[in-house]
C-alpha cells in the first residue's frame, strides 16, 4: 500500500532532522576513549595531569597520536618536568583529522601537520609541525619537524576513528624534539612581559612595566589568566590618548586587558556575554562583552569593538591573544553613539559602502556559510527542505 504524500514528506523530514541533529551534536571525550584501553593508561593519565585532555575535548577536529605504557615509560625516564612533558605530548596532538585510510593516501606520500604544540605559540618557527610519510610496504613514519627529517616513530594501529571529529592512532614511540623537550617554566615562573614582547606586543609590555601593572598580571597566572594584547602599531597609535590619563587611570586601562580566568578560544566562542576583568571592583564594573560571528571573536566595550587576530601563547593556565584595538572602558572614555542613518540614493542592496573596510567585506563573503553555527545551519536546511516538500 502506497503511503500518502504528506506522510512520506513527514517521515523524510523527520529522518533528515535526526541525521542533522546527530551530526551537529557529536562530541568526544579522550579520557573515556582511552579508559577502554589499559595499555594506554599512562598516556591517558598524563593527558589529564597536564590538562591537555580538556583542550582535546574542546576541539572539533583532532588527531591524537597515543603511546602505550612501555613507550611512555621511556619518555618519563628522561626526567622531564610535568610542564615539559606537556609540550612533548602536545606535539602528539594534531589539529587536523588523520584516519588510518588517510595516512596511506597522502598526496605525494608525505605531509606536514600542525600540532597543538605549534598552536600554543611556545614552539619556535615550525618546530611544532609533524612530518607524516607513507613509506614502502604500508609503513607510515612520524617525526618532529625539528628532528632533522628523522622519522623515529611508526604507525601501529587505529584505536578509534570518528570522522571527521577525532582520530586516535597508536604510534610506536614518542616523537623526538629538542624544542619540545627543552626545560619549561611552570606557570608562576612565566615572564608575561618577556613572552609578549617577543610576539609583537612589546609596546603593551612596556606600558605594563612602566605603570607597575605587570605584577598584578603575574600574580594571577597560577589561578588562570586570559590576556588581550594590542599589537605594537595599535598601542603606538593610541599613545596620545593614553598620555592624557592619570596614573591610576592608566593602571585601570591596562588591567582592563586581563580576565582572571583561563579561557581558550573555544571557550570564548561558546560563552558569549559580559566578563569581568582585573580592573573590576565594587565601585566600577570595567566589563566588556564577548561575541563571536563564526570563527571571529569580538570584544565590545561600548566605546570600541576589538577583534582577536591571533594567539601569542596558550599554555593553561595562561592564554594571551592579540587584538586589533586597545580596549577602552566606558568608565574612562565616552561611550560611542551610533550616528543617525543618512538617506542615500537607491543602489544595489549588496554593494559595500565606500567606508566599508575591504577585509570586512571579504570576511562577510567568506563567512557566508562558514559563519553559521550548527543550530542555525540545521534551521536553514530544514526550512529549505520544508519548502521543497510543500511545493
Amino acid at each position: 500500500m502506497q503511503k500518502p504524500p504528506a506522510l512520506t514528506a513527514t517521515l523524510a523530514l523527520s529522518a533528515l532532522f535526526l541525521f542533522l541533529l546527530s551530526s551537529t551534536s557529536q562530541a568526544h571525550n579522550i579520557t573515556r576513549i582511552l579508559d577502554q584501553h589499559p595499555s594506554l593508561s599512562t598516556f591517558n593519565h598524563y593527558l589529564s595531569l597536564t590538562h591537555l585532555a580538556t583542550e582535546i575535548n574542546r576541539r572539533q577536529t583532532i588527531t591524537v597520536l597515543t603511546l602505550d605504557n612501555a613507550a611512555m615509560s621511556s619518555l618519563i625516564s628522561k626526567g622531564l618536568s610535568v610542564y615539559t612533558i606537556k609540550n612533548v605530548l602536545s606535539l602528539h596532538v594534531l589539529v587536523d583529522y588523520f584516519g588510518a585510510k588517510k595516512l596511506h593516501q597522502l598526496t605525494h606520500g608525505t605531509t606536514l601537520a600542525s600540532s597543538m604544540f605549534q598552536a600554543t605559540g611556545v614552539a619556535a618557527g615550525t618546530s611544532g609541525y609533524v612530518n607524516i610519510t607513507n613509506l614502502k610496504g604500508g609503513k607510515v613514519g612520524f617525526g618532529a619537524e625539528d628532528n632533522g627529517g628523522t622519522l623515529n616513530s611508526f604507525y601501529v594501529k587505529s584505536v578509534l576513528e570518528m570522522p571527521y571529529n577525532i582520530s586516535v592512532l597508536q604510534i610506536s614511540q614518542a616523537l623526538t624534539s629538542a624544542e619540545a623537550e627543552a626545560p619549561t617554566a611552570g606557570p608562576s615562573q612565566l615572564n608575561l612581559t618577556a613572552i609578549i614582547s617577543k610576539q609583537g606586543c612589546k609596546a603593551f609590555a612596556d606600558l605594563l612595566i612602566a605603570a607597575g601593572a605587570d605584577s598584578t598580571f603575574e600574580t594571577n597566572i597560577d589561578g588562570g589568566l586570559t590576556v588581550f594584547c594590542p599589537t605594537d602599531s595599535v598601542v603606538n597609535a593610541f599613545l596620545p590618548k593614553y598620555k592624557n590619563l592619570t596614573a591610576s587611570q592608566k593602571v585601570s586601562l591596562l588591567l582592563y586587558h586581563g580576565v582572571p580566568v583561563y579561557q581558550s578560544l573555544q571557550d570564548l566562542k561558546s560563552n558569549n556575554g559580559l566578563v569581568n576583568t582585573l580592573a573590576t571592583d565594587k565601585a566600577k564594573k570595567f566589563e566588556f562583552t564577548v561575541q563571536n560571528d563564526g570563527e571571529v571573536v569580538s570584544l565590545e566595550t561600548q566605546v570600541v569593538t576589538a577583534k582577536i587576530t591571533g594567539t601569542v601563547i596558550d599554555q593553561e593556565p595562561l592564554v594571551v591573544y592579540k587584538v586589533n584595538k586597545v580596549l577602552q572602558p566606558t568608565e574612562l572614555f565616552k561611550e560611542t553613539v551610533a550616528p543617525a542613518p543618512k538617506e542615500v540614493a537607491a543602489g544595489p542592496a549588496d554593494a559595500p559602502s565606500d567606508d566599508t573596510p575591504a577585509d570586512q567585506t571579504a570576511d562577510s563573503e567568506k563567512n557566508g556559510v562558514a559563519g553559521l553555527d550548527g543550530g542555525r545551519l540545521v534551521t536553514v536546511i530544514l526550512s529549505f527542505c520544508v519548502g521543497v516538500l510543500l511545493m
